[in-house]
């Protein structure tokens, strides 16, 4: 087995680190889905926890004020309130988006019933994360009933305003990108093409 192989968590590396020469056991496999899955929740919990914490402190202390400069002009902190997708994108479909982050809860939620690997753990945990803290904000934000606006707030010059719920599912669908293109599936088996 190659280092990079160990690195990406295949279950042949936990095999290896739990001690090569030892019969196999039939129950082994269960419980590394289960400590996939426990990352898998730790990391979603966290994402949506930061996430919902930055979005009531930004809230609560920022809206209907002038932005706060972070880094001068090239990174700002402004509360918009986006109905819509990334860039403004959709307005009048908030709805369609309500659904779509339901329908990306529930693919998770069926893909962590095979889930064996480590890095997809915690890339699905992030978009988990992201996905809960903007259909939270859909659910009970004004004018609510599914139609809520997203609070972003993180303003780079010459660039869409976001949240935490976003970079979240952006570097967890990055990662997903990269452990693809390396052949690493969610069940932990490494395709060699």
């Amino acid at each position: 087995m190659t280092e990079a192989e160990q690195a990406i968590g295949t279950p042949d590396a936990g095999k290896a680190e739990e001690g090569a020469g030892t019969s196999a056991d039939p129950t082994a496999a269960p419980d590394r889905g289960k400590r996939r899955i426990g990352v898998l929740v730790a990391v979603a919990a966290f994402a949506y926890l930061l996430d919902l914490a930055s979005k009531l402190v930004v809230v609560a202390k920022l809206e209907h004020h002038a932005p706060v400069e972070v880094l001068g002009t090239l990174l700002q902190l402004e509360v918009i309130r986006n109905r819509g997708a990334a860039f403004g994108f959709g307005e009048a479909m908030t709805i369609v988006f309500t659904v779509i982050a339901a329908a990306v809860i529930l693919v998770i939620a069926r893909l962590a019933r095979k889930l064996y690997s480590l890095p997809w753990a915690i890339a699905l945990g992030m978009l988990l994360g992201g996905a809960f803290g903007n259909l939270t904000d859909r659910i009970f934000r004004a004018p609510g009933h599914l139609q809520g606006a997203v609070v972003d707030f993180i303003a780079p010059a010459h660039f869409a305003v976001f949240n935490l719920a976003d970079s979240a599912i952006v570097c967890g669908g990055f990662l997903i990108v990269i452990l693809s293109f390396r052949g690493l599936d969610p069940d932990g088996t490494v395709h060699k093409d």
